[in-house]
């Protein structure tokens, strides 16, 4: 990757431009706030596993194995868990879903209750997962307790912790895209523009995917000025590296983006080497080195010893029931055939946007906004990366690695999740099936987010680029007010349930 030429100029931002960001944070925090109180709790998307992890870390307790849901996690879950994400309100006497318990008498529901826990007997199958999330939700379930908050007031403080976390995110999107291309107003406004108003449902439950596009969105930023820099410094390699770090330390499913962010600092010793310049930038490079890879050796040994691998995942691979196929049967994967390309990544597209909620068994999404979030994207890229190499973009040769190096992410998260898709024999498993061998779960990719959009609103900037920033800004209000339009239209009956944080 050339770095050869320097990156324009940032001008300070005006104080107008400053008050946008700012609404944008605040109307994000808004936004994610109402959604989140709207959805009951214990959604499908293993939230019951997530919050059980974020309690036992509350006590300072790392599990050490796939073990069982605690008790105190198991009184919020069968208390508080509503069946409307999963069941059909049909199947329920007189067709409705019985009150919520913590409105009835407690002798009156015990029985109830006790047939309920008993259902949820199980191990939790995310015990594994890295330890950064849990400690901070941990942190702040503590903090929640210490305010007085109890029952389902406290499990909705703990969903809470996803305001600030994107409220943070809106603001390291304007961060990333004024980094990259500090001259492009429609691009230092629009990616944040979008983070603010994107219907990914996964920002309203508690789960350790909120965090990735925050940790790998610092990474991509401080790589953006570690690479660029002729002779990177001490302190930029400790700060990247510790942003890898905490990428690793989120969530296993970052690994992609890691490989290639070593990629990109690989070709970047390359460079150095040829320039003469390697041993100038030893402080830098040891420094990356220690920080990002300390910490991630450190929890790939415990995972080593206490769940049987460096990952973590076989237990969890053996608990879910999978098992590794031959090689020669890979290639009878239906990913092979265009309609089961088109399956895969038009699925992972469409969770990837709206996320993966289930109400009363079926997926919060409507179809066309599906073939929208599938087809947009994919044309937004590809306008993106044909724009990199045109001189009338006026685009320097650190703008162009970087979008290329978007690029590099977002392939390297689908690759990975359809490899994942190819390898593994699901068995008797739901979600992914033998019937539907895809890994659909657009939210284990967030970590790509910043990433994602940067080159979504560069091919915006490149498709339009003829209309001027009048016809920008007006595009992107538009799919603005389409993105929440439709999020209110298919989440509306949700608003209307007995068990959310509007009833307590």
């Amino acid at each position: 990757m050339d770095t050869a030429e320097s990156q324009p100029p940032a001008a300070p931002p005006g104080s107008n431009e400053r008050k946008i960001i700012l609404l944008l944070c605040c109307l994000a925090a808004i936004r994610v706030f109402i959604f989140s109180a709207a959805f009951p709790p214990i959604n499908n998307v293993d939230e019951y596993a997530h919050l059980d992890l974020a309690v036992k870390y509350s006590h300072g307790q790392v599990p050490r194995g796939l073990e069982p849901i605690s008790r105190e996690a198991m009184q919020f879950i069968v208390i508080y868990g509503s069946q409307e994400f999963l069941w059909p309100p049909e199947v329920f006497p007189g067709g409705q879903y019985p009150p919520p318990p913590w409105t009835q008498p407690m002798d009156q529901i015990a029985p109830i209750l006790l047939a309920r826990e008993a259902q949820w007997q199980n191990v939790n199958h995310e015990s594994s997962q890295p330890p950064l999330y849990y400690t901070l939700a941990g942190l702040w379930w503590n903090a929640g307790q210490q305010l007085g908050l109890e029952g389902g007031r406290l499990f909705y403080w703990l969903r809470f912790l996803n305001i600030l976390l994107v409220a943070a995110l809106v603001w390291l999107g304007y961060f990333a895209a004024r980094t990259v291309f500090p001259e492009n107003v429609f691009l230092r406004l629009g990616v944040p523009a979008l983070l603010a108003f994107l219907p990914q449902t996964v920002f309203y439950s508690i789960n350790n995917d909120v965090l990735s596009p925050l940790c790998f969105g610092a990474a991509f930023v401080c790589l953006a000025r570690w690479l660029r820099a002729e002779i990177p410094d001490a302190r930029s390699g400790t700060v990247t590296g510790l942003a890898l770090a905490a990428t690793f330390l989120t969530k296993m499913s970052n690994l992609p983006l890691l490989a290639v962010s070593a990629l990109a600092v690989l070709l970047k010793i390359v460079r150095l080497a040829k320039i003469k310049k390697l041993r100038a930038s030893a402080p830098s490079l040891a420094s990356l080195y220690f920080c990002a890879t300390l910490p991630m050796a450190a929890w790939a040994a415990w995972c080593r010893i206490h769940f049987g691998d460096f990952t973590g995942s076989a237990a969890k691979v053996h608990f879910l029931g999978w098992t590794l196929k031959p090689f020669a049967e890979w290639w009878r994967h239906p990913i092979f055939t265009p309609d089961g390309a088109w399956t895969y990544f038009s699925g992972q597209l469409a969770t990837f946007w709206q996320g993966e909620l289930l109400w009363h068994n079926q997926p919060l999404a409507f179809h066309g906004m599906d073939i929208i979030y599938s087809i947009l994207p994919p044309a937004m890229i590809i306008l993106a990366l044909a724009g990199s190499f045109k001189l009338s973009a006026n685009i320097t040769p650190p703008q162009r690695q970087m979008l290329w190096f978007s690029f590099a992410g977002v392939a390297a998260a689908f690759g990975f999740f359809a490899l994942m898709s190819v390898i593994y024999d699901f068995h008797d498993c739901h979600n992914p099936s033998r019937e539907h061998p895809y890994f659909h779960a657009g939210r284990m990719m967030l970590g790509v987010l910043i990433p994602f959009l940067l080159l979504f609103v560069f091919g915006m900037d490149r498709a339009l680029t003829r209309f001027g920033n009048r016809a920008k800004f007006l595009a992107l209000a538009g799919m603005i007010l389409f993105m929440l339009i439709s999020e209110i239209a298919v989440d509306w009956p949700v608003f209307f349930s007995q068990y959310n944080w509007f009833h307590m």
